[in-house]
């Protein structure tokens, strides 16, 4: 089937409300970033080329199915927030507060040494539980303060398969970083 993608298309997910740009073409996998910013792998057959583009396949292929797929798949967009909110039913998102009063009963007697390294192995550890429960969004609140355990918690997730940014500013302001955890979804 020659569907013709190439980087930089603009393209919709057909069995859910997602669309993005192609950023990487292999052999059977497309990598699209959507608009939330996330890179996902679909195949060719799972992914349609937005309206510029379909107008020309409709030329090339007078696809007369094309229409029913385009209506049925922008139909949900009118309702956008309540599909959002079924969507995070189904990939919860995991919050871990990394404040020390969250962790320890009292952090009296402990150097800003010992409460930062206290942090860390708290975040490692529950970043590796979320990997192996396989789940795909946590939030590490960290708040704002100097910004080292930020910059510590980006050194940390850069030795994961992960993705990590400023989490939602309204629900968490600018003290939260969320990560995304890339799947092995040939694992079914």
């Amino acid at each position: 089937m020659g569907n013709n993608f190439k980087i930089g298309d603009s393209v919709t997910v057909l069995d859910e409300d997602l669309s993005g740009i192609i950023t990487a073409i292999n052999k059977d996998e497309i990598t699209i970033e959507t608009t939330e910013g996330f890179s996902l792998n679909f195949s060719p057959s799972e992914l349609i080329k937005d309206k510029a583009d379909q107008d020309f396949k409709k030329e090339l292929f007078s696809n007369t199915d094309l229409d029913s797929v385009i209506s049925e798949k922008e139909s949900p967009k009118k309702n956008r927030k309540s599909s959002i909110k079924a969507k995070e039913r189904y990939q919860p998102t995991m919050e871990v507060d990394l404040h020390i009063n969250q962790l320890v009963k009292s952090s009296k007697g402990m150097s800003h040494h010992d409460m930062l390294t206290l942090q860390l192995e708290t975040a490692k550890r529950q970043l590796e539980f979320a990997i192996r429960k396989r789940i795909q969004k946590v939030v590490f609140i960290h708040g704002v303060g100097e910004g080292v355990l930020k910059v510590e918690l980006e050194y940390l997730f850069g030795r994961y398969n992960v993705k990590y940014y400023d989490a939602n500013y309204q629900k968490y302001g600018l003290g939260a970083t969320e990560v995304y955890i890339y799947q092995n979804i040939n694992s079914n």
